[in-house]
């Protein structure tokens, strides 16, 4: 039975202790996610021993991976974390402090070869010996970057840590624990997100449609509060007309490019996908496109001070004369009702909302 290996620790931080629900819940979301995707980038065979909060456990037995092939392993979990933050920046929806902040996040990586052993804990792997405990000790330590690789000495097995890529900058130190010094050698990893391309927003608003309906109220509350309760999708139900249930598709946190399902009272399901643009100075929009791209609602808030918003609801169509034509015959007349109500008991829901700062 082998009982040497690698020990190899992405660690997620950056966040702070949120108090606020939806806050705790969407930086749950936001973690959880991230974990995902520090795990499907694994491509060098590594075991996952368990997920310790914001940090995996990975391990492989047997002898040491080349430190080239290592240098991969952690460019390619890296750049997959930060690709999907500076995604989920240009196209989130809420503004609670975990999903602002979310941006901020950063990822270091525990490299050690050491001993240590499994034993089955029913489908779980469990890891037990005195590296697993360095390993871990090595999550604390006095450097002060928070994005970095660190290898220790015993992974390097004498071979030092040069020649990867022109721009990395090796440093040295050691970690004073209870069975002895533990030296190890560390790189900063920021200068791999100059590389990242970040990806183009979709537009907002397609030119091949026409407005055939626009409804508008005026409400005695700040832009930020009156955009809480109109986008987050818990609470479309109680102030959307006809509107039964409002979910996600595909996405934990809604944002832009993201899908969802709404539920009529009526049994109807249509699924939406969704666009944005947000400058809190002035005007929010965020659009909901139907899947075969026929149609397009607008919800748009406009700051007229600092406690007055104006909120309305634009519905577009196709540029179809026959389309046109019969939207205004049968829906046009109801659809303008049911804005307008909508409007009104979300006047009435406004104060129930309890809204984070942001």
């Amino acid at each position: 039975m082998e009982n040497k290996g690698l020990l190899f620790i992405p660690d997620i931080s950056g966040f702070t202790r949120f108090v606020n629900e939806t806050e705790i819940e969407h930086s749950r979301f936001i973690i959880q996610e991230l974990l995902e995707i520090l795990i499907n980038a694994n491509e060098t065979g590594l075991e996952i021993s368990e997920i310790e909060g914001d940090a995996i456990l990975f391990y492989k037995f047997g002898s040491p991976l080349e430190l080239q092939k290592l240098y991969g392993q952690v460019e390619k979990m890296f750049t997959a974390f930060h690709r999907h933050l500076y995604a989920y920046e240009h196209r989130r929806l809420c503004q609670c402090s975990a999903c602002v902040s979310a941006i901020d996040l950063s990822l270091k990586v525990i490299s050690h070869y050491g001993e240590f052993t499994s034993y089955n804990v029913k489908n779980f792997s469990k890891l037990i010996g005195k590296d697993i405990i360095v390993a871990h000790q090595l999550l604390k330590n006095d450097i002060d970057q928070h994005e970095y690789w660190l290898v220790t000495e015993s992974l390097l097995q004498d071979e030092q840590p040069a020649g990867l890529t022109q721009w990395m900058r090796w440093n040295t130190s050691a970690k004073q624990t209870e069975t002895g010094n533990i030296p190890f050698h560390y790189t900063q990893l920021s200068a791999l997100k100059d590389d990242i391309r970040e990806d183009a927003s979709p537009e907002l608003e397609p030119a091949d449609k026409i407005k055939m309906v626009s409804v508008s109220r005026e409400y005695n509350v700040d832009i930020k509060s009156l955009y809480y309760t109109t986008v987050h999708f818990e609470f479309r139900h109680r102030w959307q007309e006809g509107v039964k249930l409002v979910d996600e598709v595909n996405h934990f946190l809604p944002g832009v490019g993201t899908r969802h399902r709404v539920v009529t009272e009526h049994g109807q399901e249509f699924v939406y996908t969704s666009s944005f643009f947000y400058d809190p100075a002035t005007r929010i929009v965020f659009g909901e496109t139907d899947e075969k791209k026929r149609q397009v609602t607008h919800y748009i808030l406009d700051k007229i001070d600092e406690q007055t918003t104006r909120l309305t609801l634009e519905h577009y169509i196709a540029r179809d004369p026959v389309r046109q034509f019969l939207f205004k015959l049968t829906k046009q007349a109801k659809m303008e009702a049911a804005f307008y109500h909508s409007l009104q008991k979300l006047e009435v829901l406004l104060p129930e909302i309890e809204v984070p700062e942001f």
